[in-house]
């Protein structure tokens, strides 16, 4: 026993030494050195950046910036990576061309960080006292090539486009002095406070990095700013872009629509966490769409017939309601793991099912009480997005609603094949009918004594006048819950977040008083949705959408299109043996009720196909149907505040 005890333990060095020397074939390329890692500390000096946003022609920012250096030797420039509202690394750094660097007068090396391309390491000669870096952002010309910001008529500033930041400081200890050259006779909007205007360049107050980085413009041709709050504590400015001149009419009552927004936001929160607060308002067809939250400001695109169409694009007026919201919710108010020091740490996504989820929740429920879109336009929107999660998601059967929060940086917000098995960014509306149930879950519980407006005040409203962020945890969402109605509201969150929830989360929708049908006749909001989408919905009984190209741009997981092999890109050129025409389409689907198929020729590439489809159900589009005898809790919430 004891020789073999030995025996084994010689086997075992043996082992050990074998072990311990490396394999044939490759190794591993060491790692470059570690970027200096952010530091609560103050940067010795003021960063000076000058942009130049006169090319119109070329659509090119030009950016000079002076970075001051605190000694000779390693230093390390960070391009903006990680973008708050855009919840992933998507700083467009293929953009950026043209980079040089010097130091006293003459050019020296950069060198790009083999790992993290968005780090740029100089060596910085004995000497110096600044870094003069120059380079150019040669923004989109086509929207192949990403979202159009510049165009002849307006343009869209983004400050983490255009600047470089030393590695080392958290970013609100960078102090940066801003400038910018706009083309002669051109407007702007932005919540930087103008400092000076000569000759057409204006410079801005010296803001912390992080600030000027939440502080975007638009600029234009034609040119409105409106006040919001005529006489309020805090100035807030509506400051609107557009592509033409006759897109500014703006009619009174409209304004007061947009000012009855400011004042239902006060009376939800009864807090303001900023000093002044400027909506950007993009009117275009021609710069690319936006929807981006800031702390004192946001950036919207719509449509360039927003208010001199105003009966057609209820579907568009979300938009700011949703965006404003998020000065309490996301911006002040921040998940612990998605706050970082720089812009070049990593996020981490978890809770965005409250700060966007929520944030979708209150963006409908203030633009009912602020009377943009009315109770029934609010309640057809919300018939569309408990469709979606009722019989729109087969996705729902394997993937929960937080693993969706990593999508923004799984896939960067690019299209995908099958949606809706895929599931995307489902934090939002289907966080939004999570939070319709907790609030008529309380109302119920409560007899109509608190609501989840309660919960808004407390949790988002505190700490009046402060634009400090205030982070949070999963912990201090329930406990906030909790003190407002005591409840198992960890295990209720768990169920319906973090674990796979096959059934449709439409306890709220029944709690409040209504259920979802299927009419073979859309909703006012459905088609004017489909006119601003340019598309033909036809989900929920064909099981696909088509654009006014005919091609299909979302095919239903195991719905009749797709049982009959149709997928994303194939074109419907007949219906029946007749040349496509959307009212015959929808005729042929009627008429199949009778038993008939339908027949589609379909082209994919070169192929031509035709595809019969065995359904027989004719047209279905969602609504919202009262049910006798029970409370109606949305019109409550809903209702206006005094």
């Amino acid at each position: 026993m004891k020789l073999a005890l030995v025996a084994f333990a010689s086997l075992l060095a043996l082992a050990g030494s074998a072990a311990a020397q490396p394999s044939e074939g490759p190794q591993p390329a060491p790692m470059p050195p570690p970027i200096a890692a952010p530091q609560d500390v103050a940067f010795p000096g003021v960063l000076r950046l000058d942009v130049d946003a006169t090319d119109l022609d070329r659509r090119i920012f030009r950016v000079k910036e002076t970075i001051p250096v605190p000694r000779a030797g390693p230093m390390t420039l960070l391009y903006p990576a990680w973008l708050p509202g855009n919840h992933s690394p998507s700083g467009p750094l293929d953009k950026v061309a043209g980079l040089i660097v010097r130091a006293n007068g003459q050019p020296i090396a950069w060198t790009r960080d083999p790992v993290n391309v968005f780090a740029f390491h100089v060596d910085v000669p004995q000497g110096a006292a600044a870094l003069d870096v120059e380079f150019q952002y040669v923004s989109p010309t086509a929207t192949d090539q990403g979202r159009v910001v510049m165009t002849p008529e307006m343009l869209n500033l983004q400050w983490n486009a255009v600047a470089l930041y030393p590695a080392g400081y958290f970013t609100r200890r960078i102090q940066v002095d801003p400038s910018v050259r706009l083309p002669a006779g051109w407007g702007f909007g932005a919540a930087l406070e103008t400092a000076s205007t000569v000759a057409g360049v204006t410079r801005f107050k010296p803001v912390g990095f992080d600030t000027l980085v939440d502080s975007p413009m638009f600029a234009g041709r034609y040119f409105k700013q409106i006040d919001l709050d005529p006489g309020g504590r805090s100035p807030v400015r509506l400051n609107i872009v557009a592509d033409r001149p006759e897109l500014l009419e703006i009619k009174p009552e409209q304004v007061e629509l947009h000012r009855a927004l400011i004042r239902q936001a006060d009376r939800l929160y009864g807090a303001r966490h900023y000093d002044h607060y400027d909506m950007l308002l993009a009117l275009t067809e021609r710069m690319g769409g936006i929807g981006l939250e800031h702390h004192r400001s946001s950036e919207n695109g719509t449509t360039p017939d927003y208010f001199t169409e105003w009966a057609r694009n209820a579907p568009a007026r979300n938009l700011l309601p949703h965006e404003y919201n998020h000065s309490w919710d996301g911006k002040y108010r921040r998940p612990a793991d998605l706050w970082t020091p720089t812009f070049n740490v990593p996020m981490r996504d978890s809770l965005l099912w409250v700060y966007e989820g929520q944030d979708q929740y209150w963006g409908y429920v203030l633009g009912a009480r602020s009377g943009l879109n009315t109770v029934q336009q609010t309640l057809d929107a919300l018939a569309s997005t408990a469709a979606a999660y009722s019989d729109g998601r087969p996705g729902r059967k394997w993937r929960s609603v937080e693993d969706t929060t990593n999508d923004p940086i799984i896939a960067q917000r690019r299209p995908i094949p099958w949606l809706s098995w895929q599931r995307s960014e489902d934090y939002y509306s289907e966080g939004q009918l999570v939070w319709l149930d907790a609030d008529t879950l309380i109302r119920e519980k409560s007899g109509g004594k608190k609501s989840l407006d309660d919960f808004a005040r407390a949790f988002f409203g505190m700490n009046d006048g402060s634009w400090t962020e205030l982070t949070y945890t999963f912990d201090d969402v329930v406990a906030a819950l909790n003190q407002v109605m005591p409840y198992d509201w960890a295990g209720f969150l768990t169920a319906r977040i973090r674990q796979v929830a096959p059934e449709p989360p439409l306890a709220g929708l029944a709690r409040g008083g209504y259920r979802l049908v299927y009419t073979d006749k859309p909703t006012e909001f459905w088609k004017d949705n489909e006119a601003s989408r340019k598309i033909v919905d036809l989900t929920y009984s064909l099981g696909l959408v088509l654009n006014r190209e005919t091609t299909l741009t979302s095919v239903l997981w195991d719905s009749p299109a797709f049982k009959a092999g149709l997928t994303v890109g194939d074109k419907i050129v007949a219906v029946n043996g007749i040349a496509y025409d959307t009212e015959r389409l929808k005729e042929a689907i009627t008429a199949a009720k009778g038993g008939q198929p339908v027949s589609l020729l379909v082209k994919d590439g070169d192929h031509y196909r035709t595809v019969a489809i065995d359904y027989r159900d004719g047209l279905r589009y969602p609504r919202l149907e009262r049910i006798p005898g029970t409370p109606d809790r949305l019109a409550a919430i809903y209702a206006p505040r005094k």
